[in-house]
């Protein structure tokens, strides 16, 4: 056993390098097409662009072979006058310079025109991924979200939203304009020259090509651990800031810090290995790029010496050479990019490829309920439920909660109490037995119209991360400043709230950790007194709250579930007296039920509970 403070061993840490293999690349790029189609017109004059811009490109070198020529004293002054008896050497040359100019811009002009006309494909493909993958994780289960890390998930998304815009800016504006560029050089040479012209550029560029992909599928592997370490470190560090308060509780800024170091040491040996391996991969490439631009321009010097080839041939080989291989020099960077966007987007994509546990029947309808809220009733119909089939939660249980009344729940911690409210909002779906709310099993109608006819205010209340009217707010968003305050005011929050220096517009921060326990508490009960649900259902409403504001407070939550169908989880009893009926768990079994006078006469557990606590008050 690894004692406190210990570094934990290179085998506890996950085998990261070894994952599961990744799914083709071919498949990630299908699932991003029908994205970009969807502005398949711009896709096209993108490509028309495209290959205008290679054209005019191509076309630079042999208009520089022609001025070459022109200038070359060999050539002689072509016969005749022109306009008016100035030597054509003058102005063929001038004419060729605009020429050149023009080209140039063309190119520019066809570049930039590609660019503007394609943006807003690649912005909208990127926007609706994300929001599909931001709608997806809310759609998943409340058991996915608990086990997840934040830090490495929403690194994962935001690596996955660039790598969209990476992947199309790699692929459409340097790979495939180069393969058209390729294509032209080819052709010009063995249709110009001899074709041995030709067959080195081939072989070079097939030698380059196969290198570099080859090396740098190789090393892929240090990336892909690069950033899994990235994402591992980045979840312990948001983990660690999240719990500011429980790490100065135990003194352990230290431990925190040297904990954080360690993912930052494996970090760092990953990077270093990874930046070895590209200093590789440049050095092969610049060797292999010399050796073909000498070969071409020995070529094309012994065509010169032997008369076959003019001086600006020379010239125009030497052109096509660099203009080709500068792209090509960064044909590895770009590569590595490339597949690294597509193991981030398949990333992504897998988030999206997560099942949902908690999903609709096919079909499925809006809970109905007539208006108002007498037919809003609630039953437990022999349900059992287990979070882990080895430890079951609830064995057997049966309640009903009439229309309009309020049922309590008590018992010790453990005892299942909260799960009833978790099965209720259908963040579950029960082994066995059912769940009715107006007659209707919560798995036949759509969640949303299950969730928006409950409102809750939890044990542990969470709030986010703006200001208290926003907060209160959420429980009906589009409400006005009156309702809130309306709200508020029921929640005996309202005073404080004024009493404050900005008010309702005050920033409750993360997670709502400058309000006291008690605060937050209100401001949730105001956020469902504000939503107004036909079904109530409160958790430890007032848990947090001392004696006299509890007894304030719940005199208004009981006058907000009259004639409300309502669910009270409870450990203090004295809340829960005036229930129409109370019900004992202990284990996940109902052990007694009747109204508070009745079980008192019973003499039970219910009694029990009530003198310990009566005695301790």
């Amino acid at each position: 056993m690894r004692r406190y403070g210990e570094t934990a061993p290179p085998a506890a840490m996950p085998a990261l390098a070894h994952a599961a293999p990744p799914s083709s690349d071919w498949r990630t790029l299908r699932r991003l097409f029908p994205y970009l189609w969807e502005y398949k017109w711009r896709v096209i004059a993108a490509l028309t662009f495209m290959v205008g811009a290679k054209a005019a490109s191509v076309s630079v070198p042999l208009l520089l072979k022609k001025l070459v020529d022109a200038m070359s004293p060999t050539g002689g002054k072509l016969t005749g006058d022109a306009l008016g008896g100035v030597p054509a050497l003058v102005v063929v040359p001038v004419a060729l310079l605009v020429g050149y100019g023009l080209l140039r811009l063309s190119t520019s002009l066809f570049t930039e025109l590609r660019e503007l006309v394609f943006a807003k494909a690649t912005a909208g493909a990127s926007r609706r991924i994300s929001l599909e993958v931001f709608q997806h994780l809310h759609a998943l289960s409340l058991r996915f979200h608990l086990e997840r890390q934040t830090g490495g998930m929403t690194r994962d998304i935001e690596r996955g939203t660039r790598a969209v815009n990476s992947l199309i800016s790699y692929s459409l504006y340097s790979i495939v304009p180069t393969l058209i560029e390729v294509g032209f050089v080819l052709t010009l040479l063995a249709v110009k020259f001899d074709v041995w012209f030709a067959w080195i550029t081939l072989i070079a560029l097939v030698a380059y090509i196969a290198f570099t992909v080859t090396v740098t599928e190789w090393r892929t592997q240090f990336r892909k651990q690069m950033n899994e370490l990235d994402s591992h470190a980045q979840s312990r560090a948001i983990d660690s800031l999240l719990n500011f308060e429980t790490v100065k509780y135990f003194n352990n800024e230290a431990f925190e810090a040297q904990r954080y170091d360690e993912n930052l040491e494996r970090y760092r040996r990953a990077s270093v290995k990874s930046q070895t391996t590209l200093s590789l991969l440049n050095t092969g490439q610049q060797l292999i790029i010399a050796c073909s631009l000498v070969a071409m321009l020995w070529r094309a010097t012994q065509g010169v010496v032997d008369g076959r080839m003019t001086l600006g041939d020379l010239v125009m080989v030497n052109a096509f050479m660099i203009q080709l291989y500068i792209p090509l020099g960064f044909l590895g960077v770009i590569y590595r990019e490339i597949k690294q966007s597509l193991t981030d987007l398949e990333k992504m994509f897998a988030l999206l490829e997560k099942e949902r546990e908690i999903a609709d029947a096919p079909g499925a309808q809006p809970l109905q309920l007539e208006p108002g809220d007498g037919h809003a009733d609630v039953r437990f119909d022999h349900v059992f439920f287990a979070y882990d089939p080895a430890r079951p939660i609830l064995q057997d249980i049966s309640l009903h909660i009439p229309a309009g009344k309020t049922v309590a729940v008590v018992g010790p911690s453990g005892s299942g109490k909260s799960t009833l409210a978790r099965l209720l909002f259908r963040f579950y779906d029960v082994q066995q037995g059912e769940i009715l709310i107006a007659g209707q099993n919560i798995q036949n109608v759509t969640q949303a119209s299950v969730r928006q006819a409950i409102g809750i205010v939890p044990q542990d209340t969470v709030l986010f991360n703006d200001t208290v009217e926003y907060n209160i707010a959420y429980g009906q968003p589009g409400a006005s400043r009156e309702q809130v305050e309306a709200a508020a005011r029921a929640a005996r929050i309202h005073g404080f709230i004024s009493a404050t220096p900005k008010g309702y517009d005050t920033m409750v921060g993360e997670r709502g950790l400058k309000l006291s326990g008690g605060e937050k508490q209100r401001v949730a009960i105001a956020r469902t007194l504000l939503k107004n649900p036909p079904i109530l259902i409160f958790d430890e409403a007032t848990s947090a709250l001392d004696s006299a504001n509890e007894r304030a407070i719940q005199a208004e939550l009981q006058t907000a579930a009259r004639n409300k169908t309502t669910l009270v989880i409870a450990h203090r009893l004295s809340t829960v007296v005036d229930a129409h009926e109370i019900l004992v768990m202990d284990a996940g079994r109902i052990l007694e039920r009747g109204t508070h006078a009745q079980l008192l006469v019973a003499n039970g557990r219910y009694a029990a509970m009530w003198a310990l606590q009566q005695s301790s008050e």
